[in-house]
């Protein structure tokens, strides 16, 4: 499985409330589910970003699946791939 990490954006036109912002992660969450993944952190952030959530998908496709579900719900996404640093030194090391 690999790591992705969404910095997400909450488009205020959508949500008139935050019960009904915090109703949508659990559907979300078994969306991504069903895709075979699995949301291992979310955060409430300060700063740019309203929320930040670490996830764990088969792939790169299934991660841009991702993306539009959450989108689907009125929320903006940034997403990137991540690596573990344990695996950053074993690709350097190969160089």
């Amino acid at each position: 499985m690999s790591t992705y990490l969404s910095q997400i954006d909450v488009n205020e036109d959508e949500y008139q409330n935050s019960q009904e912002l915090v109703s949508v992660w659990g559907t979300i969450r078994d969306d991504i589910e069903q895709l075979g993944g699995e949301i291992t952190a979310t955060y409430a952030i300060l700063g740019g970003y309203d929320f930040h959530i670490i996830f764990e998908v088969p792939d790169d496709e299934t991660a841009f699946q991702v993306t539009q579900i959450i989108e689907q719900h009125g929320l903006d996404t940034t997403t990137m791939r991540a690596l573990p640093l344990d695996q950053i030194g074993t690709l350097v090391d190969d160089i």
